[in-house]
């Protein structure tokens, strides 16, 4: 068998892209979702994980750019396949748990790429979302509820064994 020398073995490989973002809630159960300028629907924190940086410090870092808070990302509540669509490639989507938002934090943007955030129950917003975010959203709100374990979802879809 012949092998391809390591570096066209290396550049053959698939590459995929990859994001990351954050779950916070409310009390009463509501998630935060942010407006962006640069595109017609809504999201939670987060955006694509840059090269060499981990998905957990892409969350922390675009929570921190897009709303000024900081908080450790310790738990993940789902890894979804997008699949590609739209001109998008496919990508591994991250979902961390931000915890519940204190009565204290005043939640406004702080990057211009940001028009409005608030809390909203899911069935609020549901147009206001790309499908597979809202059914993303929805497991993972699920996880966080139960406390774990994190979910595996193709498109939003949890992934039954």
């Amino acid at each position: 068998m012949d092998l391809l020398p390591f570096d066209e073995y290396v550049a053959q490989l698939p590459r995929k892209r990859m994001a990351a973002g954050v779950l916070l809630r409310s009390v009463d159960g509501r998630i935060l979702l942010v407006e962006p300028s640069y595109k017609p629907t809504w999201d939670i924190p987060g955006g694509s994980v840059d090269a060499d940086e981990a998905p957990w410090a892409t969350a922390r870092r675009e929570l921190r750019e897009e709303l000024g808070l900081d908080r450790p990302m310790n738990t993940v509540l789902v890894i979804d396949h997008e699949h590609a669509a739209n001109g998008y490639p496919e990508a591994m989507v991250w979902v961390f748990d931000g915890g519940i938002l204190d009565d204290s934090e005043h939640l406004h943007p702080t990057d211009e790429e940001i028009v409005s955030v608030g809390l909203y129950h899911l069935d609020e917003v549901s147009g206001k979302l790309k499908p597979a975010l809202a059914r993303r959203l929805s497991v993972a709100a699920g996880v966080a509820a139960r406390g774990g374990p994190l979910a595996l979802c193709d498109d939003g879809v949890r992934r039954t064994p």
